[in-house]
């Protein structure tokens, strides 16, 4: 299977893909790796690899692409021969043309049990609501936001003394295992 890569951040779960790939527990190859951030550690991370980047910045918009924008990052993953698009800390909500393109083949991480706190620092909110667990979802993209249908989730508990980040730090350790197993079990699904 043909990953293509979407991220905003350092590349965490890119790395945990790669190292799935690289232990043979994942059969895929990461063919583009993109961001919307120039000099983003994901884009370091995927040259590292030997992993072709692209840089697509949206001079108007903070949390979403223009039209122009989107359609340039469908030609990019479309030149790839990308099978499946892999969001992973991507922070741009993406639509129309990338959903069409790729239907049902763009997935996303994200850090909460969806349905709960949807969007940003989802980490942040399970804390101010005093659940006593949260954890990651992986779903498809729709074209709402962190709406898609549910593919699988890790339940990571709240610990009295959680901090923003100790809850996110083991949110994302949490998402390095099960980013890696979704993927691979869509790709024995697609072959």
């Amino acid at each position: 299977m043909r990953l293509g890569i979407l991220g905003s951040g350092k590349g965490s779960n890119l790395g945990a893909i790669l190292r799935a790939i690289q232990a043979g527990e994942l059969d895929a190859t990461v063919v583009v790796a993109i961001s919307d951030v120039p000099g983003a550690g994901i884009l370091d991370l995927a040259s590292d690899a030997g992993i072709p980047t692209h840089t697509l910045v949206e001079p108007r918009y903070k949390s979403r692409l223009s039209a122009e924008v989107e359609a340039e990052l469908v030609s990019v993953l479309q030149a790839a021969e990308v099978d499946l698009v892999v969001l992973a800390g991507y922070m741009r909500v993406v639509k129309a043309p990338l959903l069409e393109a790729f239907p049902r083949r763009v997935i996303n991480i994200h850090p909460s049990l969806l349905p709960d706190f949807r969007g940003r620092e989802a980490w942040r909110q399970a804390l101010e609501a005093g659940v006593e667990k949260t954890g990651c979802t992986v779903h498809y993209v729709d074209a709402g936001v962190d709406t898609g249908e549910i593919l699988a989730q890790a339940e990571v508990p709240l610990i009295p003394g959680d901090t923003p980040e100790s809850l996110h730090a083991r949110i994302q350790a949490a998402e390095h295992h099960l980013y890696p197993s979704v993927i691979r079990q869509l790709a024995k699904e697609n072959r």
